[in-house]
């Protein structure tokens, strides 16, 4: 039997952020830490994305393109089924915006964050048995 070292195995993040600053920010904070990350700017490239690999993690803002957040991470969950979804920002007293997270199982991490709060919870998110 062969037993296979996951800490050695690459993590891939979709990131789905319409904000080119944003997104780019993101994305080389994130590949820093080792990860692969799928940068796309709409949610038809993010379904590209997902027609080559199945991320472990999306992370998505609470609106993209004018679509909830919510709403594009379900739609990618439907072509990527158990794929984790941590949306930024928000307002965590936005009772809407807790049940429908809570519904999904997604987790949101509130603004303003740093860049090495954003990565303890993504170390976090992706701790956790796939949805």
């Amino acid at each position: 039997m062969t037993v296979v070292d996951h800490s050695l195995m690459k993590t891939t993040i979709l990131l789905l952020v319409s904000d080119p600053v944003v997104r780019s920010i993101l994305k080389e904070t994130l590949e820093r830490e080792g990860y692969t990350v799928l940068a796309s700017g709409d949610l038809g490239q993010a379904v590209d994305w997902l027609k080559e690999c199945t991320p472990d993690l999306l992370i998505t803002r609470t609106y993209v393109e004018s679509l909830p957040g919510h709403e594009a991470a379900m739609y990618l969950r439907t072509k990527c089924l158990g794929m984790r979804v941590l949306m930024l920002g928000g307002l965590l007293d936005d009772e809407r915006l807790q049940y429908r997270a809570t519904q999904q199982g997604f987790e949101v991490f509130p603004k303003p964050y740093s860049a090495a709060a954003l990565l303890q919870e993504v170390r976090h998110v992706l701790s956790k048995p796939h949805g």
